[in-house]
C-alpha cells in the first residue's frame, strides 16, 4: 500500500519524526482556510501516489490565503503519471503545508533488501532530486549500512550513515537523532520502504522530514487495524477490485498481450518470453498452484476487460493443477463471455493431453493452441498485430 505524503506523515508524527505543520484540502476553499490558519507563507502539494509531481506542477508555494487557494485550484483535477509518463493519476487532495527557511537537503530510506535478508538504510547529502541519478553520478556520495532485523538499529549505525554521507556538521546531531525514529517507525509500521526526500536542515539547525513515501506490507493488515482506514481513500482500479474479490493476484503493465499463468515463477518467465517474441504485456494474472474451472474462467473474464488487450496468452503448467480443469475453465469463460481478441493457450503437465483434446473438440473462433512456451509468446503477439 503506497500511501499519500499526508498519511505518511500523520503516522510518523506518532514515532516523534519532526514533520511540517500542514492540512489535507479538497477544495480551493479549503486550501485557503488552511493556509490561512497556518499563517504565513505555505507551500501546496498534491496528494498522489506518482514521482516527479513537482515537474509537473504539483507543488506550488503560496504567500497569501488567496494564492494557496488558486494554487490548488490549478493542482486539483490535474492528471500526474509516472516518471516514464505512463499512467494517469487524477489529484484529488492537496496538503497545504507551512513553508520554512531551507539551508540543506538530504536524502535518506529504509528499504528491505530480500536478497540479504536484511533491513538497508540509505543516506545522501543531495537530498530533492531523484536518487538513481546520484547513484550514477555520484554514488561516493551515498552511504549505506545493512541492518540485522534480530539486533535492530544501533546509534553507531547512525554516525555510520552521517559521517559516510558527508552530512554537514550543524545537521550532525538532528540527523542522528532522526534516523532510529524513522527504523522505528519503518519496523513497527511493517513498511517495505520509508523514504524522506529531501530531508531538510532548516533554521535553528532543526532536521525535518519534508516529504515521506511510505509503503506498507499489505500482507500485515492484520496486524495493523487502521491499515484499512488508510487504504478506504485509495481509489483501487475497478479490474483490480474484481481480481481481489475473485481471489486473484491481478498486475496492470502498459502493454497489450495480456498473460495467464499459474505460479509466480512462471509469470514471470512468460512476460520474459513475451518480451523476447517483441510484444509487450498489458497485464498479467496468477491463478496460483491449484487452479480449477471456476477460476480460470473468472481469470480470463478479468484479463479481457482490459480495452488494452489484443490478444490473451495462457501459459499453464500442471503440477497442481489439472490441465484438463483449466481447458473446462477456458470453455466455460468462452460460453459466457463476448470475446473480441484471439487467445493462445499452452497447456503442459498433469492431464495436458486431455486439456488439449477438450479445447480440440470445443472449438471457438478466438482460440488457438500452441506447443511450446515460445512458440505460443510469438503467436500472441503475432495475433496481436505486433509481430516483429
Amino acid at each position: 500500500m503506497d500511501l499519500f505524503e499526508y498519511q505518511g506523515k500523520g503516522l510518523l508524527r506518532k514515532f516523534d519524526v519532526p514533520v511540517p505543520e500542514g492540512r489535507v484540502a479538497s477544495t480551493s476553499e479549503e486550501a485557503a482556510e488552511a493556509a490561512r490558519s497556518l499563517g504565513g507563507k505555505v507551500v501546496v502539494k498534491a496528494q498522489v501516489s506518482v514521482g516527479g509531481r513537482g515537474k509537473q506542477g504539483g507543488v506550488k508555494l503560496a504567500s497569501s490565503p488567496e494564492e494557496a487557494g488558486q494554487a490548488a485550484s490549478q493542482i486539483l483535477g490535474k492528471t500526474f503519471t509516472d516518471q516514464e509518463g505512463r499512467g494517469g493519476t487524477v489529484c484529488k487532495r492537496v496538503l497545504v503545508e507551512r513553508a520554512g527557511d531551507i539551508k540543506s537537503e538530504y536524502y535518506c530510506a529504509f528499504l528491505l533488501d530480500r536478497s540479504i535478508r536484511q533491513f538497508t538504510a540509505i543516506l545522501s547529502a543531495e537530498g530533492g532530486v531523484e536518487i538513481e541519478k546520484v547513484a550514477e553520478t555520484d554514488p561516493d556520495a551515498i552511504a549505506r549500512v545493512h541492518i540485522d532485523p534480530l539486533l535492530g538499529m544501533s546509534d553507531f549505525h547512525a554516525r555510520e550513515l552521517v559521517f559516510g554521507a558527508g552530512i554537514e556538521p550543524e545537521a550532525r546531531k538532528g540527523t542522528i537523532e532522526i534516523l532510529p525514529k524513522l527504523f522505528r517507525a519503518f519496523v513497527e509500521l511493517d513498511a517495505s520502504q520509508v523514504e524522506i526526500n529531501p530531508l531538510v536542515l532548516m533554521g535553528e539547525d532543526r532536521v525535518v522530514a519534508l516529504d515521506a513515501k511510505v509503503i506498507l506490507d499489505d500482507s500485515a493488515e492484520y496486524r495493523h487495524s487502521f491499515f484499512g482506514e488508510l487504504k478506504a481513500v485509495h481509489e483501487v482500479p475497478e479490474q483490480e477490485r474484481i481480481a481481489k474479490e475473485k481471489g486473484l493476484n491481478f498486475i496492470k503493465l502498459d502493454g497489450y498481450v495480456g498473460i495467464i499463468g499459474n505460479g509466480a515463477g512462471l509469470v514471470m518467465s512468460t512476460l520474459d518470453v513475451v518480451k523476447a517474441a517483441g510484444g509487450e504485456a498489458a497485464n498479467f494474472l496468477d491463478v496460483g498452484g491449484g487452479a480449477g474451472a471456476e477460476l480460470l474462467s473468472s481469470a480470463l473474464e478479468v484479463i479481457t476487460s482490459d480495452d488494452n488487450v489484443r490478444s490473451v496468452l495462457i501459459n499453464i503448467f500442471g503440477g497442481i493443477t489439472r490441465c484438463d480443469l483449466v481447458a473446462e475453465g477456458i470453455i466455460d469463460a468462452l460460453g459466457r463471455l463476448e470475446v473480441r481478441v484471439p487467445i493462445v493457450v499452452r497447456l503442459d503437465g498433469t492431464n495436458a493431453e486431455q486439456g488439449r483434446k477438450m479445447l480440440a473438440d470445443a472449438p471457438h473462433p478466438m482460440l488457438v493452441a500452441a506447443d511450446t512456451m515460445l512458440g505460443a509468446a510469438q503467436k500472441a503477439v503475432e495475433l496481436a498485430g505486433e509481430g516483429s
